[in-house]
């Protein structure tokens, strides 16, 4: 057994950060490496009866692997990372958050009847659309450019604003505040629709919100890991 393994001693997060190519194997067990990715590994190992040891074996295979210099996040400067979440997961739920909104409202007006648990799915998931709009204006209008002032002030040599550091220092806590708030949220949405398991009277409409939450919950982990886990470590070292 390697339980005296230095790996063991680090959060999923930072192992996720370190490398990309471990996440897989967390999806594989189910382990949260964005909202809940500050927890040691070692700990995970015990709260879920894993075997240290086989799961080490697990992250040693990923990592014999090619690497992706598309997704190799952690080598990615600051601004260039800031402009791909929000091009790539900013984009994605500006598009998607209002509409998936909209079929669970009308999942819950057809189906609320025999299935309750639909309606509190769609009275959540409006508290996330909104909560979610809120966020993305902050980051996109206030905390990004200060990171992005931060980095060029850096990057030339000269003094950085005391103006943006205080935004950025006041954000970090705000944003990652609201991440736990929006992963629990989305983690309590899973839990009411039994892993996305469709009831036998499913409709089209109700196979497709099952699909666009599922969907929501996979970009946001790694959207949430990106900020988390990367662009907000970097960023308060500024």
């Amino acid at each position: 057994m390697r339980n005296e393994d230095p790996i063991l001693r680090k959060t999923i997060g930072e192992i996720v950060a370190g490398d990309y190519r471990t996440a897989a194997v967390f999806d594989r067990h189910g382990i949260d490496f964005c909202c809940g990715g500050k927890v040691p590994l070692a700990t995970v190992c015990r709260d879920r009866g894993l075997d240290p040891a086989a799961l080490l074996r697990e992250i040693e295979a990923v990592q014999r692997g090619p690497v992706d210099r598309n997704r190799n996040f952690a080598a990615w400067e600051l601004p260039f990372l800031a402009d791909y979440i929000v091009n790539t997961h900013h984009a994605y739920l500006w598009e998607n958050d209002g509409t998936i909104a909209a079929h669970a409202a009308k999942v819950a007006a057809v189906h609320g009847l025999n299935h309750p648990e639909v309606i509190e799915i769609a009275r959540i998931f409006d508290r996330i659309a909104v909560a979610m709009e809120a966020h993305l204006r902050e980051e996109e209008g206030v905390f990004f450019p200060a990171v992005k002032r931060l980095a060029a002030a850096r990057k030339s040599g000269v003094a950085s604003s005391a103006a943006d550091r205080a935004v950025v220092e006041a954000s970090l806590a705000r944003l990652g505040r609201e991440h736990e708030e929006i992963g629990d949220a989305v983690h309590t949405v899973r839990r009411l629709a039994g892993d996305y398991a469709l009831p036998a009277d499913a409709c089209n409409t109700f196979l497709l919100t099952y699909r666009q939450l599922q969907e929501f919950e996979e970009d946001l982990h790694l959207h949430v890991h990106l900020e988390n886990n990367i662009l907000f470590p970097k960023a308060a070292l500024l």
